[in-house]
């Protein structure tokens, strides 16, 4: 058998409830515009009604947008049984409600204090005026997935009601993510009895780590929507990641998504910086070391016919395979990077480049491609001619007043001096490099992150390790700076940074 499966986004919805998460305006246009025209989705789910005001003019403004570009058919919201919800979206100019109705008896008598019937008769009634108003209406049976094992006549019988009103897409959302792959065969069997299975969605929650392997049963027994969210947002432990239910759909079973996987780690890294949700570095598809050897014998095997590698290429998802500097390293760790980088050098000079590496290592130091030309030229005794240093600086905070710093920089035999203010130590430093910089026309690279690494014990004088990521045109590349003092080591990172800019022109 085999198809497409649709790809349904809930991140401007279900992802924003996670703790300490939420879009502004121009944050949630900006995350739609990428979803639905990079990453081509298929639909989006982008608010709740009747939260806000402000929730309500973002929805009109996304709208607006999507029905200029062609793409309001695919913009939906999340209404409740009332007529309310359904006024709420036809002001906003949404033309799809995804009506939240109870999918568990217990839901159903405890929480709205109905009969069953009652509350079937009111989703009916609001469905009805719904479609009077010219909305399209998709129903979540909330708590299904509790429903359907303790109550399953209930379930049933309400599905049955829903498929007699013409419902567009029935939606069963594993809303506790209690569900294992099993289970979801199991009652997506009962489901078909009395509802087409290419009329459903499955929308998973992580809570036991199985949502992606959840959504693949779904689309196995034969569903043809599945919901997802960016890095895996979401209430508690979140929601399905869409770059692994992406990647899984595509290559363990018959079925394809029409998403572009090239685009999956843009909207990634977008959505970790304004959400501040870090990725973890083994998140799959998009996580910052997943295309990372580190063994050495991984390395010679890549050298030898790619013997380490599996389907999910780093090309795909517009990564390439990086090989990492450590105590691990071995000779094609060291012969792949120094292959990146143009440089030449004989056997004996790997081998004592290599030690220096390994000793790093052992360190605990973390040692980066960019860091390899000044290992080099430590090792061998021929230093690197650097076109900036660093001579001098000063910072001051205090409890009055901004932080002040005074720098003094030598650029390619010119020495400038600068003295400015900032938010804070390291903010007052980059502000005398900015205009340092402006007087000799040399542009910076953006700051993208940076994070501080400090071991533990609770010493005061512990060594500190910065690493900071920058982005210079499109290549994306990190230094780090290793001192007792946090603002040293950054700044010790930040001339690499621009050493590293000048070896590159």
């Amino acid at each position: 058998m085999t198809g497409l499966v649709k790809i349904v986004d809930v991140t401007l919805r279900d992802g924003e409830q996670t703790r300490g998460v939420s879009f502004s305006s121009q944050e949630k246009l900006s995350i739609a515009k990428m979803l639905l025209k990079e990453v081509k989705v298929d639909r989006l789910e982008i608010a709740s009604a009747k939260v806000s005001d402000g929730e309500k003019e973002t929805v009109k403004e996304i709208c607006v947008w999507a029905k200029k570009e062609g793409f309001l058919e695919k913009i939906e919201v999340l209404g409740f049984v009332n007529t309310s919800s359904v006024d709420w979206l036809e002001e906003a100019g949404c033309i799809t409600m995804n009506m939240l109705a109870k999918g568990s008896e217990k839901h159903c008598r405890n929480q709205l204090r109905k009969e069953p019937q009652e509350h079937f008769t009111d989703t009916r009634k609001v469905i009805e005026y719904a479609k009077s108003k010219g909305i399209t209406v998709n129903v979540y049976l909330e708590d299904w997935s509790n429903g359907i094992k303790d109550s399953k006549e209930y379930v049933l019988e309400f599905a049955k009601k829903l498929k007699e009103t013409g419902i567009n897409r029935l939606m069963l959302p594993d809303t506790l993510g209690v569900l294992d792959p099993l289970q979801v065969q199991k009652y997506l069997q009962e489901m078909k009895k009395v509802y087409p299975i290419e009329g459903m969605d499955f929308h998973s929650h992580n809570d036991y780590g199985l949502a992606t392997a959840n959504a693949l049963m779904a689309v196995s027994e034969g569903i043809t929507a599945v919901h997802c969210t960016i890095n895996g947002l979401g209430e508690r432990t979140g929601n399905a990641p869409i770059a692994e239910v992406v990647a899984v759909i595509n290559d363990k079973t018959d079925f394809k998504t029409g998403v572009d996987e090239s685009a999956l780690v843009k909207v990634a890294k977008f959505v970790e910086r304004i959400s501040g949700k870090k990725i973890p570095s083994n998140k799959p598809i998009i996580g910052e070391d997943v295309f990372t050897q580190t063994a050495g014998i991984h390395a010679d095997g890549d050298a030898k016919g790619n013997l380490y590698a599996n389907p999910l290429t780093p090309e795909r998802f517009g990564r390439k395979r990086e090989y990492a500097l450590g105590k691990l390293s071995g000779k094609a760790s060291l012969e792949h990077n120094l292959k990146e980088l143009d440089i030449e050098l004989t056997p004996e000079q790997k081998a004592f480049v290599l030690k220096k590496i390994v000793s790093l290592g052992d360190r605990k130091e973390t040692v980066t491609i960019e860091d390899l030309p000044f290992i080099i030229a430590d090792v061998l005794k021929t230093p690197i001619e650097k076109n900036v240093q660093i001579i001098n600086f000063e910072i001051v905070s205090s409890s009055e007043g901004k932080p002040k710093a005074k720098l003094s920089i030598n650029f390619n035999g010119s020495t400038i001096e600068k003295f400015s203010e900032g938010d804070g130590g390291y903010d007052a430093f980059m502000n005398c490099l900015k205009q340092a910089a402006k007087d000799v026309d040399l542009h910076l690279p953006n700051l993208i992150d940076y994070e501080v690494r400090i071991p533990p014990g609770g010493r005061t004088d512990a060594i500190v390790e910065t690493t900071i990521i920058w982005k210079n045109g499109g290549r994306e590349f990190k230094t780090t700076g290793i001192d007792s003092d946090q603002i040293v080591a950054a700044i010790k990172a930040t001339e690499k940074m621009l050493n590293t800019v000048g070896l590159n022109k």
